[in-house]
């Protein structure tokens, strides 16, 4: 049992290097957007570096000119001497941090630049996934992936040029210079010094892994309760259950809080490690140098060189661990971001899908199939037929399938048999987005933005003209509305639209829809949270717009589609009854009873 725990812990960290690797080589693409401002920067950061170790070099003849015995042969050599080397020291340190800052100047427009270029393919990449994707998303983990995983990017494409090669450059330079200017035993000292530190800072680095990943666990949920909780602040009030909410919130607080402990701990251990290797090698170090110059074997100047390269070895070492430490941290952080990249949408364009242009319209549903789960049915075997500028109406009792048909419409689905057709192509065959743009829709259900009212009507269509919103605010029946706020459009209508009245956001949902100019036109119950004058009113405008096209109907109050040209009943998946609103009540079947009970 320990030997099979022990294969896959260890399959599990190479899993995880790989991991680390493909998220550092795929920024490799985002840095070489301004691949001439990298190379730069990089002969800046070896100038800067080279300035940076050749100072304790300077500082080492300016103590053993000082320390001379005897008098000076001629007071010439006493003054400028040493004033030639002071300023030499001076310039060293300043060209140094000169040639630094003109680094990250040059490269600061490189990182910002490929943070932009991620977080909009990101963004991308999410609304490129499919509804099944969405619906069962958790917003506040998504959220705090997505801010984790930007912010450690940022921290990665800087550490990387800024932090990471600097040090090794600076090691390398440091190693060369004081094994050719002292002993090679100081070289090797210096080297197994580096190689503990390394190893250590990976081996406890590795170990605190697992919490790192567990508090952002924690963290992730912690966030979603409290934005699914804020959402539905209405909720949490009719209900009471404020406390109950925050019990449920104290709950995952508690989590994060052990997670986050028990990775305070390992930090402390890693600190504490890397300090007692940074001390001893030190310690052992000037101990050798001191020795030295007491036996006349190196000079002041020596020590004082070997003191200030040990200085400039341990101190960037220092920050490399801490660097090593937060790299691996951000890798965790951007690992579970990438992961959202990485995830492909079922509902894609085929290889050869062609556009949908003006002359498609019209739908025919062959004998269509469907299951969210793959277990229970939802949709068995419906056909019908909704002809070019005609209007058929959907209706039925509850998970009848009424708004399912409406969801694989605009292919947020596809089907599992049968086919959804359009001027005798498969939908499948077209391209999803010249598909979506002859579709419009008024939703059962109206989310706003939280925005203008002006701009989310206008979200329909962002290039319209003032003409043509004046017009779907009047076939929508809200200009009188819009004519009562003191702001007008440029009312705010807050988060989801929760400002409004279910009646006037299905307003706004119905003049944004018929903006858009779609050849199709779907309404999911897109009268059910008006009153009875709006209601008929918005009839009336979609009687006129309706006209010359295609419309499809999802209704629940039968009176609302007694003109459809076809009123398709649905039972349990399965189509019961079609025909017009008095064929149907001759029939006396079942849109006969649904008819009857509405009536009573």
């Amino acid at each position: 049992m320990r030997q099979k725990a022990k294969n896959a812990s260890s399959g599990d960290s190479q899993e995880s290097q790989q991991a680390d690797w493909r998220v550092i080589s795929s920024l490799i693409p985002y840095l070489m957007v301004y691949p001439v401002r990298v190379i730069f920067a990089l002969l800046l950061l070896v100038v800067a570096k080279g300035a940076n170790v050749l100072i304790p070099v300077v500082l080492k003849y300016i103590v053993d000119h000082l320390d001379r015995s005897g008098l000076p042969e001629s007071v010439t050599t006493v003054v400028a001497v040493p004033v030639a080397l002071v300023l030499a020291y001076g310039a060293l340190r300043f060209s140094a941090v000169l040639f630094g800052e003109l680094r990250d100047a040059v490269f600061g427009r490189v990182a910002e630049r490929s943070l932009s270029a991620i977080g909009l393919k990101l963004f991308q990449q999410l609304h490129s996934l499919d509804l099944d994707f969405h619906l069962s998303r958790k917003t506040g983990a998504i959220t705090r992936d997505m801010e984790r995983g930007i912010s450690g990017i940022s921290f990665l494409l800087r550490s990387l040029v800024f932090s990471v090669a600097p040090i090794i450059i600076e090691l390398i330079m440091v190693g060369w210079v004081l094994a050719a200017t002292t002993t090679l035993s100081y070289a090797l000292v210096v080297i197994a010094g580096v190689v503990s530190y390394v190893v250590f800072s990976v081996w406890a680095t590795h170990k605190r892994s697992r919490f790192v990943r567990k508090a952002n666990v924690e963290d992730s949920r912690a966030n979603t309760r409290a934005v699914d909780s804020l959402l539905n602040f209405e909720t949490v009030k009719y209900f009471n259950n404020e406390a109950y909410e925050a019990d449920l919130y104290r709950e995952n607080l508690r989590r994060r809080e052990d997670a986050k402990v028990h990775n305070h701990l390992g930090l402390a251990l890693l600190n504490s490690g890397q300090a007692l290797i940074i001390a001893l090698s030190v310690t052992l170090v000037m101990y050798m140098a001191a020795t030295q110059v007491a036996a006349g074997e190196m000079s002041l100047g020596d020590l004082a060189m070997v003191n200030a390269f040990m200085l400039q070895v341990f101190m960037p070492l220092n920050i490399l661990g801490f660097i090593y430490r937060e790299v691996r941290r951000c890798l965790i952080d951007v690992e579970s971001m990438f992961k959202l990249m990485t995830h492909r949408p079922k509902i894609v364009d085929c290889a050869d899908a062609i556009n949908a242009d003006e002359g498609f319209d019209g739908i025919s549903v062959s004998d269509i199939h469907f299951s969210y789960d793959g277990q229970r049915k939802v949709l068995d075997g419906v056909s019908f037929e909704v002809p070019k500028g005609k209007k058929v109406a959907l209706v039925g009792a509850s998970g009848s399938g009424k708004s399912t048909l409406g969801r694989l419409l605009f292919r947020f689905y596809d089907v599992d048999q049968g086919r959804i057709s359009c001027a005798g192509r498969d939908i499948r065959q077209l391209k999803l987005a010249s598909w979506r743009q002859l579709l419009g829709v008024v939703p059962q259900d109206t989310v706003l933005f939280n925005d203008t009212l002006g701009n989310n009507i206008r979200y329909g269509n962002p290039a319209s003209d003032e003409a043509e919103l004046t017009q779907v605010l009047a076939h929508a029946d809200l200009a009188d509305f819009i004519g009562r706020l003191p702001e007008g459009l440029d009312t705010q209508v807050g988060e989801r639209g929760l400002k409004l009245s279910g009646g006037e956001k299905q307003r706004v949902s119905i003049a944004r829809m018929l903006l858009k100019k779609p050849r199709i036109m779907l309404f999911d119950e897109a009268t059910s949270s008006l009153d009875s004058r709006s209601e008929q009113a918005i009839l009336q405008a979609f009687s006129n717009v309706a006209k010359e096209h295609t419309s499809l109907v999802i209704a629940h109050r039968l009176s609302t589609i007694i003109d459809a040209d076809n009123i398709v009943v649905l039972d349990q998946g399965k189509v019961v009854e079609q025909g017009t609103h008095q064929q149907l009540l001759s029939q006396q079947g079942y849109y006969y009873s649904l008819w009857q009970l509405q009536q009573s």
